[in-house]
């Protein structure tokens, strides 16, 4: 068994593209050898979305890599369980609420009940668990604390047992988004003109209805968090003063994350450092929508295709760019994909009995992909051409496999930059011939030898119906055997 190298120290040469500086700055944590990562979750109401499977394995891809370049991770993936008004506005039904009628369940049991689909779905793309899951409504009294915080310092007021922010009172508001508050729609509903000093002003507590069932004690009343409070709340309880980054969705950074840093920082608070976005994805060369027909959840995505061709076509794309999906991009997504897995498993298919030493010219191909490979991930992450060292580590490897042996240190070493840079890094191979999987594939090499032998003996004894059953019982499952100069070989 090879040993993995010694962990390495923080790599302090990583840039990331700021959405708040709007350019690409050089990363410097907090505190040293740490990362403390914020990412704007799911309301958990309906099964999650293609939307969400790119934001998720975007921001996944970006918290592996920090810890593969020597970081320690805190990542902080909050559950929006209350206060999500239909139209993200600060008017209409709780979309909980919305769900729970329909379903004729009470609105914890939809959060339950969707939360665990979310995370299922997440499971099945490889994405890690966060290090924390919070929820709104388990952390009412912080949010509560904040806005009471707010209203002492002059930012926030109430009415009519609502508390909203003011925005007149913080003229940074809108330097994430670059919109000036006077550009801003002003909205016409005479009903918020007259609770609301300002039109442009957002809830951070809403008073309860007659019949709201999601409702808690606050000092203004009975009620529940607006949207925007939570995200502020906890992440500063469990990432602290001037966390390092925050993250989500394009569609987010207004107005969710623009009240986030206003009502953070107006309550005198250190927020987020570095804010990072990650771009829509298209679906026929449109924008996913449910009244355009083209809206697809994941579960209906996984249906049809493998979790991690789906994955390797999300990684195919730069996070800040758009992603599409289309039959096309699958299968593209499928070959390429399959290429890699292919190299791997033949890999580990030679390991057993290769020749011990090393090949010095291909060894120095290995590191410069690998260079290559980390090179592209320090550089905003940029997967696509992390993706394309890969597939340079598989031409070059490819190219030694077919003119004869490999020595066992040079497959290792090979087998390792996949392990640690497609498995690892990418979140790749999950289900296949990964690093799980290398006590499996050994069995199934040693199995396959008894079953080439088999055919083999077929052949010299002239029973060539039986040899090609054997062979095209192999093309069923997925297996490819070739007659070559240098004798039988097989490949998935």
């Amino acid at each position: 068994m090879t040993q993995r190298p010694e962990p390495r120290l923080p790599d302090p040469n990583i840039v990331l593209y700021d959405s708040l500086s709007r350019q690409k700055v050089t990363f410097t944590p907090t505190a040293p050898g740490r990362v403390g990562m914020y990412l704007c979750g799911p309301t958990v109401y309906s099964d999650a979305h293609l939307g969400h499977a790119k934001k998720e394995v975007a921001f996944d891809v970006i918290r592996r890599a920090f810890t593969h370049f020597g970081y320690q991770v805190r990542y902080v993936a909050n559950i929006t369980d209350v206060g999500h008004l239909q139209n993200d506005s600060d008017d209409g039904e709780d979309k909980m609420l919305a769900r729970a009628r329909l379903e004729q369940l009470e609105p914890m049991e939809v959060a339950d009940k969707y939360f665990w689909s979310f995370m299922h779905d997440m499971e099945a793309l490889n994405v890690l668990k966060p290090s924390i899951n919070p929820r709104a409504t388990g952390h009412i009294i912080e949010q509560i604390a904040l806005i009471e915080e707010l209203i002492a310092r002059g930012h926030a007021y109430e009415s009519a047992g609502s508390v909203y922010f003011d925005v007149r009172s913080w003229p940074e508001y809108g330097k994430l988004s670059g919109r000036r508050l006077d550009d801003q729609e002003e909205g016409t509903r005479e009903a918020v003109r007259e609770e609301k000093r300002d039109p442009r002003d957002f809830a951070l507590w809403k008073r309860a209805e007659h019949g709201h069932i999601m409702r808690w004690p606050s000092p203004w009343g009975e009620g529940f968090p607006g949207w925007h409070i939570e995200c502020s709340a906890m992440s500063l309880k469990y990432l602290g003063e001037g966390f390092d980054i925050h993250g989500g969705g394009l569609d987010l950074q207004f107005p969710h994350h623009e009240a986030e840093i206003a009502q953070s920082e107006a309550a005198g608070h250190a927020f987020a450092r570095y804010w990072m976005h990650n771009n829509m994805l298209t679906i026929g060369g449109e924008k996913m929508s449910k009244s355009k027909g083209n809206f697809l959840t994941i579960q209906d995505v996984l249906a049809q295709h493998d979790p991690m061709v789906v994955r390797f076509l999300l990684v195919g794309s730069h996070y800040r760019s758009i992603t599409e999906f289309s039959d096309a991009a699958f299968e593209s997504a499928r070959s390429g994909y399959r290429r890699l897995t292919e190299a791997l498993h033949e890999i580990e298919r030679r390991l057993p009995n290769a020749p011990a030493g090393q090949n010095a010219a291909l060894d120095a191909k290995i590191a410069a992909h690998v260079q290559a490979f980390e090179d592209a991930l320090r550089d905003d992450f940029n997967t696509p051409k992390a993706v394309a060292a890969l597939f340079g580590l598989t031409t070059d490897l490819n190219a030694a496999l077919n003119t004869g042996e490999v020595p066992r240190g040079t497959l290792e070493a090979a087998q390792r930059a996949y392990r640690d840079l497609g498995g690892e890094v990418l979140g790749l191979f999950a289900g296949g011939s990964g690093p799980a999987q290398s006590d499996d594939s050994q069995v199934v090499s040693a199995l396959m030898d008894l079953v080439l032998k088999a055919r083999q003996n077929y052949r010299l004894n002239k029973q060539y119906a039986e040899a090609d059953e054997l062979r095209d019982t192999l093309t069923q499952v997925g297996v490819t055997v070739e007659d070559t100069k240098d004798g039988v070989r097989w490949k998935r």
